[in-house]
């Protein structure tokens, strides 16, 4: 039998293990798009003075060639984590011109065809070419606007050493790196299983700009003139209004194990798809336009809120190196930006992530079936779309359960992860954060969804203006602060180098890119 929450909490006493909850690691990716002063999306190019999207460790471009991505290096304290955040979005906004960052999760007014969103450029190196060709793939599959989506990454481990610790005193037969695994493999399945809490808690895009949704079919309401919403919403960006695919839908990925993740995985990026086919992998001008036919091109294709992740060495596919090396850290992909923080989400937010990560990789978890990963699903998208709509129930074990009274029982087994975490910094941000998402189940009006209509609301009922006002204002947050001579320079000496890394990588291709994608697409775990 799997010991319990409180056993592994009780062997977090012992100050050898408690010790090591300090070395637990951090990191934040978080996208923006670039838009004018008039809340439009620019058409120019990545900024040049931000170096090369391809190589830069902290800044680079999602779908959009004006979707920017900035990424923290790996923090072992959420004090350096935002330290570290602030400073890449000072640099930024420092290369922006006239530029502001659209500080929203659902895009800014896009433009009325979709072959005027500019698909992300990587140079002509094969690796960055592979990079561009996959999201030409996106366009033609789910259409550009949806691919306009922003969010925030949140990645997190805990340290190898208190993996192994665990092992030794749970007495597990398997490696260090297996256990390790199983462990993460656990933590996500339980995240599955309580991640609806975090739309209810975090949630953010309640509402968004009709102009997202020309064209398509959609069950939101009329909000003021130009804007649409629900009332109860909490996240549309993670509805089937916003990452959504028919294609995927029937999809069964299993997170029961690794070995199961990867044999699922593999599937999915093998498995011929019809209507993909009838594209073609080249365009009536015999240009790439996907890398495949398959259901999925590569494993990244797969919208899941969370995924075990590895570093890949360059060149080699994400599954390959979780097959080869383990599961290394998480990377919780649900959360939407808070347009109420500069920058993007607060570090209360990552306070409370780390509480609830704890809890999920210590509270047993047994495997799911069939049965339970579709009341999982079903509960999610229920708190997505109604999640503050009074009374709302979900299936907790096949039987009905309120959000709120559940979210509460939650709430007590995550305080105790926050404790443990706490002692071990000598700090009570952990426990403060705690209170804060109870003030929430207390009062839906607290949560950023409900804020963010309150604000919609003194904005005329326009979702636009609103999100246009938030970016100004943190446009000049960022402006008014700009960095020291000597950090400033540190920068754009990084910059510098990256673009000279992108062209060293284009100077050492000697294989052609046909032989590149074939090589790339036939690695075999």
């Amino acid at each position: 039998m799997s010991p319990t929450l409180s056993e592994r909490l009780g062997l977090l006493r012992d100050p050898a293990l408690a010790a090591l909850l300090t070395d637990c690691r951090h990191g934040i990716e978080k996208e923006s798009l670039r838009v004018t002063a008039e809340g439009v999306l620019v058409h120019s190019v990545h900024p040049a003075g931000l170096g090369s999207a391809l190589t830069h460790p902290s800044i680079t471009t999602d779908y959009s060639e004006a979707l920017i991505e900035l990424i923290t290096p790996v923090s072992r304290s959420i004090d350096e984590l935002f330290g570290n955040l602030d400073e890449v979005h000072r640099f930024t906004y420092s290369q922006l011109g006239d530029e502001r960052l659209w500080n929203q999760s659902m895009p800014c007014r896009l433009p009325a065809t979709d072959n005027e969103i500019p698909i992300a450029w990587y140079g002509t190196s094969n690796v960055g070419t592979l990079k561009h060709v996959y999201r030409r793939g996106l366009a033609i599959r789910y259409g550009k606007a949806m691919q306009c989506i922003a969010g925030v990454h949140y990645n997190f481990s805990l340290p190898p050493a208190l993996w192994a610790l665990l092992r030794e005193r749970e007495q597990d037969p398997r490696s260090e790196q297996d256990y390790q695994s199983e462990r993460y493999f656990a933590l996500i399945r339980n995240f599955r299983r309580y991640a609806w809490l975090l739309m209810y808690l975090f949630g953010a895009s309640p509402a968004v700009c009709a102009s997202f949704l020309q064209g398509r079919d959609h069950r939101l309401q009329s909000l003021g003139e130009k804007s649409l919403y629900l009332p109860y919403a909490t996240s549309l960006r993670m509805s089937d209004l916003g990452y959504n695919n028919n294609a995927q839908s029937g999809l069964n990925i299993c997170y029961n194990s690794l070995d199961n993740y990867i044999a699922s995985m593999l599937d999915a990026i093998s498995l011929p798809y019809a209507p993909y086919a009838k594209l073609g992998t080249h365009d009536a001008q015999g240009e790439w336009q996907q890398l495949n036919t398959n259901l999925l091109q590569i494993e990244n294709e797969f919208y899941s809120p969370i995924r075990p992740k590895r570093v890949a060495q360059s060149g080699e596919k994400p599954v390959h190196a979780l097959a080869e090396r383990g599961v290394e850290y998480i990377e919780v992909r649900c959360l939407d930006i808070d347009p109420f923080a500069p920058l993007g989400v607060d570090p209360a937010t990552a306070h409370f992530m780390d509480s609830f990560l704890l809890f999920c990789a210590l509270q047993d978890s047994p495997q799911l079936e069939d049965g339970e990963c579709q009341a999982t699903a079903d509960n999610f998208n229920l708190t997505v779309k109604r999640g503050r709509e009074p009374g709302l129930q979900l299936q907790d074990g096949g039987q009905a359960r309120s959000l709120a009274e559940w979210g509460d029982a939650l709430l007590d087994s995550i305080a105790a992860c926050a404790e443990a975490l706490d002692s071990a910094h000598d700090s009570q941000d952990f426990s403060a954060s705690i209170a804060e998402q109870r003030e929430k189940l207390a009062d839906a009006s607290r949560t950023p969804s409900a804020r963010v209509l309150a604000a919609i609301s003194e904005q005329g009922d326009s979702f636009f203006r609103f999100a246009l006002a938030q970016s100004e204002e943190h446009n000049r947050y960022f402006r008014a602060r700009p960095l020291a001579a000597e950090e400033q320079a540190r920068c754009e000496a990084i910059a510098a180098k990256s673009v000279a890394e992108q062209q060293e990588i284009e100077a050492s291709d000697n294989i052609d890119f046909d032989t590149y994608v074939d090589r790339y697409l036939s690695q075999r775990v």
